[in-house]
Formats: C-alpha cells, sequence, structure tokens
C-alpha cells in the first residue's frame, strides 16, 4: 500500500491493521522536524499530532523562571499530541525537537475523529497513553532518588532506543536543561562514563560504546519503563 514504509517506521502506526492504515494513509503528511523546534508550547493549542520515524522530541515542563526539566522522550514508537484525543485540548509541558529528522502528521481534527469511532486506533492511543504516563512517572522518581550518573545512563539509554545509530548530536548544556541539573554535573557525570569506555563524546557528539555497560549502571527505572512499553504496545495485547 501506499507509505507503508513511512508506517512501519513507526512501530506505533505499524500496529494497526493494513485497512486501517489503508483508510488512513491520504490524511498524513511527512514533515521534517528541525533540532530545537517547538511542536506546542505550554497552554498551546496543537493543530497536528506527530508520530516520528527517526526523529525525537522532548516533552518539557518549564517553570515561570524558564528552567524546564524533561518529563518523557517520545520517538518511533509513539505520538506526540496526546492532549487532542484526550480532550484535554492543551497541556502545561512544551514539545521540543531533541533530535532532528521525519515525522508523519495528521491533523488534530481527524486523530480525535479517529479516536471516537473507539476502533483499533483508540485502542492503540489508549495503551501508548498509559505506556507514557509510566514514562513519566518513573521519570519523576528518578529525579528524586537516584544520582545524576544514573540519571544520564537512563536518558542515554531512552534516547538510543528511540534512534537507528548509537550516536546522539546533543550538548552538554542542552542535557543539563532535560535533565534540570547544573551543566557542570553533567559534564562530571560524563567525564565518569567516557573514562569508564562507555562513551565518547566530542563537540556535541556522544556515541554509545558499550551499551551493556550502561545497562550495568542504570536504575531500575530505565527498564521499568521499558518493560511497560512492551508489554502494552505489542500485536498479542493492542489488537
Amino acid at each position: 500500500m501506499p507509505g507503508s514504509c513511512s508506517f512501519q517506521q513507526n512501530a506505533l502506526l505499524g500496529l494497526l491493521p493494513e485497512e486501517e492504515l489503508n483508510r488512513l494513509w491520504p490524511h498524513f503528511e511527512r514533515v521534517t522536524l528541525t533540532l530545537g523546534q517547538s511542536l506546542c508550547e505550554s497552554g498551546q493549542h496543537m493543530n497536528h499530532v506527530y508520530f516520528p520515524l527517526d526523529s525525537i522530541i522532548s516533552l518539557l515542563c518549564v517553570m515561570e523562571d524558564g528552567a524546564s526539566t524533561e518529563i518523557a522522550v517520545v520517538g518511533y514508537e509513539g505520538v506526540v499530541g496526546i492532549s487532542l484525543f484526550m480532550g484535554g485540548e492543551t497541556t502545561p509541558s512544551r514539545a521540543i525537537v531533541q533530535s532532528a529528522g521525519q515525522a508523519l502528521r495528521l491533523k488534530g481534527g481527524m486523530i480525535k475523529d479517529e479516536f471516537y469511532r473507539a476502533g483499533p486506533m483508540q485502542r492503540l492511543l489508549l495503551r501508548y497513553t498509559q505506556a507514557l504516563l509510566t514514562q513519566m512517572a518513573q521519570t519523576a522518581v528518578c529525579n528524586r532518588h537516584h544520582n545524576l550518573d544514573q540519571q544520564l545512563c537512563r536518558w542515554l539509554l531512552l534516547s538510543i532506543d528511540r534512534l537507528p545509530s548509537n550516536e546522539l548530536i546533543m550538548t552538554q548544556e542542552l542535557i543539563a536543561n532535560m535533565l534540570g541539573v547544573r551543566r557542570e554535573g553533567v559534564t562530571e557525570s560524563a567525564g565518569k562514563l567516557q573514562r569508564a569506555g562507555l562513551i565518547s563524546y566530542h563537540r556535541g557528539r556522544i556515541n554509545v560504546l558499550d551499551r551493556p555497560g550502561l545497562e550495568e549502571r542504570v536504575c531500575e527505572c530505565y527498564s521499568v519503563v521499558k518493560e511497560e512499553y512492551d508489554r502494552l504496545l505489542n500485536h498479542n495485547h493492542v489488537m
């Protein structure tokens, strides 16, 4: 069918029955997302939902003084814009492109119509929303109870899980903003990982060299989130 390759690049859409995808295909638009691009600001009505293909979107909570902390990441496994179909219309968080790439975009009115049809798309979106809420809750727990080294490992693993390679283009200042910590703390933690041979970092490019090594150092928050996504988003449970 037209666009099947694009649909398969987004694991969430790839779970839909083929007849649903055939019906929806004419309504999707493939778009390029650039690093730092804002898809939604706090309190802003979204006009579209975005299904990332090879890009990553950060959902951030922003304080009055401009400080921010990442509450979740969304990549090829998900969708950005759950407020549109959950009935809230807006959200206090921001959606910012963390890693540039492609996405499929669908108009807000269309996703609402699909959701209220109460068919496969609704079941899929509800299960994804539960998985996303798990990630948000576990991120809050991690930020409160685990040290920065563990948080950085969690963030790196969640990010490369959503990318086609083990390379991230991200400055330490941006990572600090995502984690809601000082840049010096990220520099120190990244240095430890680099000296241990787990990552290499040069001019805003992070390469994960030893994934098993990161998994040994990361807190349980990473596996809790990953296992919940795997449990909720598979063919046996969704359809």
